[in-house]
């Protein structure tokens, strides 16, 4: 008998082994989640989806309050929603307002590139309206949409160059003006940054076009007027005089027929 239990000895050392490490770690996970450490899964805010993961500290709530976040797309951050401070692994830093460890109403955020944006943002992205400050220099301050300007806002080149009007999906959307900094202008309609439909383009010296654009090129009816007195008004294409109209000299003549890239076309009769 006595040699049937020793064989059995190894096998209850093991048993007790194993009881005392489960307790152990019962008691270490016991004593993390009496003092508020949690592990807990989100929906993520990223266009991809997934789950973004937390682990750290919860209020009293037991909503995240300090800890490390590792989102779907595999950038990690720390967070601390006391002072809602983020802090990126790409170099990014977030102040401001949080909502279930994102980003929500106003703060500021300054990226590793040297931008920086202040403003309101909505479910962890930029949203309503803001700043953007560009490390070269260009600011932007308007509307903004799902992280794009949209709405109406102003754009201002580091060489002073300055748009304002419509914005959609990032770009010069609807109607607005451009003042370049070497004096040129343009007022009137734009469609994804080019101007199209009907505007007025004052040129650095000095001559005026009024018509239609198309694709970002006098194209359509309109009046260009030269600095010297001479004008034009009738059809354009690929910003040249084509089709018919009118042109006017300063000293009262005028030619009304057809033109062909620029050039007047006479019909012999």
């Amino acid at each position: 008998m006595a040699i049937k239990n020793s064989r059995f000895k190894p096998i209850i050392v093991l048993l007790i082994i194993i009881v005392a490490a489960a307790a152990a770690v019962g008691v270490v996970i016991g004593a993390l989640y009496a003092y508020g450490v949690r592990y807990i899964r989100v929906p993520s805010a990223t266009e991809s989806g997934g789950v973004d993961k937390f682990f750290g500290i919860v209020d009293k709530s037991g909503k995240p309050y300090r800890g490390q976040l590792v989102y779907a797309n595999g950038m990690t951050a720390t967070v601390d929603a006391k002072t809602g401070r983020i802090s990126y692994s790409n170099g990014d830093v977030y102040d401001g307002g949080l909502s279930d460890l994102q980003r929500d109403g106003y703060g500021v955020l300054h990226l590793a590139n040297g931008d920086v944006y202040e403003g309101q943002f909505e479910a962890g992205v930029i949203s309503g309206q803001g700043k953007y400050s560009y490390a070269n220099g260009d600011v932007y301050e308007g509307g903004f949409r799902a992280g794009e300007k949209s709405g109406t806002g102003k754009y201002t080149w580091a060489d002073g160059s300055v748009y304002e009007g419509g914005f959609a999906s990032d770009r010069k959307n609807g109607h607005g003006s451009y003042k370049w900094a070497d004096g040129s202008s343009y007022e009137g309609d734009y469609v994804d940054d080019l101007k199209h439909g009907r505007g007025v383009y004052v040129y650095v010296n000095g001559d005026v076009y009024d018509g239609e654009f198309e694709a970002d090129v006098r194209s359509g009816i309109g009046t260009y007027k030269w600095v010297n007195g001479e004008s034009y008004t009738g059809q354009f294409a690929n910003n040249l005089m084509n089709g018919e109209g009118t042109y006017s000299w300063p000293d009262g003549r005028s030619y009304t027929g057809h033109f062909i890239n620029g050039e007047i076309v006479r019909v012999e009769e």
